[in-house]
């Protein structure tokens, strides 16, 4: 073989496992990042992974709010009206936070199936809802489908 194509072709191989190794720890990270959401009914049923950090929502059920007198900690319950999966949460709940009204939780789910949650957003408007709570209770038949103008049908 020409001297000149060795060299080219040890270039070509450089660059191509250059550009795998990037796509792999790109991958990778990609891969450790990801928060997939889960439904009270699944976090039940053991669907979700415990000690990986995922997000949970529902509507946090009327009554079910706890607040910690001397400290931040909350605690309450968020349901798809099928289960519900109690959710434990240090810090300031958002302005909009209410109990009856759709919630999603970023945490982690604990060895008894408690989601010990790092952040917790509430909607931002009397009509608006996370998408995947809006599925979710779509799917359980607790929420009517909406057409594509937004009215219900």
């Amino acid at each position: 073989m020409n001297p000149l194509r060795k060299k080219r072709l040890l270039i070509i191989l450089v660059i191509l496992a250059g550009v795998a190794i990037a796509v792999g720890l790109a991958l990778s990270a990609l891969q450790q990042n990801i928060n997939l959401f889960y439904t009270p009914t699944q976090i039940a049923n053991g669907e979700a992974p415990a000690d990986t950090r995922i997000r949970a929502g529902g509507m946090v059920e009327k009554g079910s709010l706890k607040r910690s007198g001397d400290s931040l900690d909350v605690e309450f319950v968020v349901t798809d009206f099928v289960k519900s999966v109690t959710i434990r949460y240090r810090g300031i709940l958002p302005d909009l936070f209410r109990e009856g009204q759709g919630i999603v939780a970023l945490g982690k789910l604990n060895s008894d199936g408690v989601l010990i949650a790092d952040e917790v957003l509430a909607k931002h408007d009397e009509k608006y809802m996370p998408p995947e709570v809006t599925k979710a209770l779509t799917d359980s038949g607790q929420l009517k489908p909406m057409n594509t103008e937004g009215a219900k049908p």
